[in-house]
Order: structure tokens, then C-alpha cells, then sequence
């Protein structure tokens, strides 16, 4: 479920000065309008910088989240918006990032930003495994999988992102090609096989208009994808579908029936392959 997003006007004043201790007086605040697990989401500018801040209370649910972000920030150079600093202060955890220029990646079929994409998620595959506490790919979807069994296929020790919204990838058109894409939002950052993000990023792309043998013609962009035995994509496919439709089900917004649709569409062209 989504959290609901509050302004940075509503921050206790000693939240806001512990911000401003970082940033100086703030003379511009746009608020995002994109993301589901921040209740501060905005970009600021003051006289000494432009930074996107993302904040939870830190009595909130998900406040795990924050923690998760700040920990794994400090290894993702070249792959996500650097952390600049952290604040706590009067009950809020606030994370002030680098604040990057940009649009949110065009997944649709012969969009130029594809292989920005696919070059990103190869940099990714070859960053090593910060020793930060990560929830496992296989514990996450234990609920999902058709076979106990089929879990195995998505234990490894590498660094997933796993949440391939297009709105969570920013491509800057004036940086080098091959280094134009950067992933936001590590709230969901996972340890398992070095294919799996590429699986996520099939589903969405299905989303965005391809064909499921499309998308996982990009997916194969990654070598890391060739590695993954052809029971352990359809055992993947079969556990997104699953969670698509559980998700789907309880909070059935046009994005979800579109993601649930997409793994469904997966799902069957893996069976009849």
C-alpha cells in the first residue's frame, strides 16, 4: 500500500532546522508526486545546492525503509543518487540526496532509453554486496513460489534492486551514453541471484507494451540472465504472478491490475515455451 504523502511544510520546526543546518534557508520546495514509500518526497534549492529529500517518521511502518536507503547509499556509486547526509530529529528520519537531472526511463518498445537501461542494470550486477542487513530473495518470495523447492533458484549473494518502476530510474539525455541512467528508491533492496533484477524489469516492461519473448530479449542485454536455468525464470515468473494477483486483489489501482496482467502474460508464455 502506498504511504501518504505529507509537505515539507507540515515538518516540525526543529525537523526543518535540522535540514536547514545541511542545507541553508530553502528558497524553493517542489513536492514529487511519484513514489509510494516516502511521506516527504521534494526537491529543494537553496543558496548552496539542490537536494531530493525523502523522509518517514521514525515511529512509522515502514521506518525500516529509511534505515535500508542510508545503509546501502554509501556502495552505490555510478549506479544511484549519493546520499549527501541523514537527519533525525523530533520524531522524523530524513535523508537529503544528491538531486539529480532528468526523466523517468520510457519503457516502451524501441525507446532509446532500453539499453541506458540495460547498461545500469549491468553496472549493477557487478557491484559488490554491501555486509548491511538485506532481507533475501528467496525469503520474499517464499509465499509465492509454486514448489518449495523452486526457491533455490533465487538465493545468491548479490544486490537486487528489485523494484524496476520505470519512475524509479532517471536517464540524464547529456551524460555519456552507457552512463545516462541512475536507480532511486533502494527501500527494496535485496540479496539473491545476479538474474533476478532483470526478471523484475521484464515485467514491467511487458507493462510498458512488449511481448513477453521482447522483454526477455532485453532481459538477455544482462550476461547475468544467461546464467539463469530456464526452470528458475519460469519458477520466477510463476511466483511474480502470484504476488501480482495478491497485490492486485487487495489494492486493485489501474497500476497494480496493469503489473498484475503483465506477470500473468509472463506466466503463460513461460509455460508454453
Amino acid at each position: 500500500m502506498a504511504t501518504t504523502r505529507i509537505g515539507l511544510d507540515r515538518l516540525p520546526a526543529a525537523a526543518r532546522a535540522a535540514v536547514e543546518h545541511h542545507t541553508g534557508p530553502l528558497s524553493t520546495v517542489v513536492e514529487a508526486t511519484e513514489g509510494f514509500n516516502s511521506e516527504i518526497a521534494a526537491r529543494v534549492t537553496s543558496a548552496a545546492g539542490t537536494w531530493h529529500i525523502k523522509g518517514l517518521r521514525t515511529d512509522h511502518p515502514r521506518a525500516w525503509t529509511q534505515r535500508r536507503e542510508a545503509a546501502t547509499a554509501p556502495f552505490l556509486t555510478g549506479v544511484a543518487p549519493a546520499l549527501r547526509w541523514r537527519v533525525e530529529a523530533a520524531g522524523w528520519d530524513l535523508l537529503g540526496f544528491e538531486a539529480l537531472d532528468g526523466h523517468h526511463a520510457d519503457y516502451a518498445p524501441g525507446s532509446p532509453d532500453l539499453r541506458e537501461v540495460a547498461a545500469l542494470l549491468r553496472r549493477l550486477a557487478e557491484t559488490p554486496c554491501p555486509d548491511v542487513d538485506l532481507r533475501h530473495a528467496e525469503q520474499r518470495l517464499e509465499l509465492y513460489a509454486a514448489r518449495p523447492d523452486d526457491l533455490r533458484f533465487f538465493a545468491g549473494g548479490h544486490l537486487l534492486h528489485t523494484d524496476l518502476n520505470h519512475a524509479n530510474v532517471l536517464v540524464n539525455d547529456h551524460a555519456p551514453h552507457g552512463d545516462r541512467a541512475r536507480l532511486v528508491d533502494w527501500a527494496w533492496a535485496t540479496r539473491g541471484a545476479a538474474w533476478l533484477d532483470a526478471g523484475y524489469w521484464v515485467i514491467w516492461l511487458i507493462a510498458a507494451g512488449h511481448t513477453p519473448a521482447s522483454a526477455e530479449h532485453q532481459a538477455a542485454e544482462m550476461p547475468a540472465w544467461h546464467t539463469a536455468p530456464a526452470e528458475g525464470i519460469t519458477a520466477f515468473a510463476t511466483a511474480n504472478r502470484n504476488l501480482w494477483d495478491e497485490i492486485a486483489t487487495a489494492d486493485p489501482d489501474p497500476w497494480t491490475l496493469r503489473l498484475a496482467a503483465a506477470a500473468a502474460s509472463w506466466h503463460h508464455h513461460r509455460r508454453a515455451a
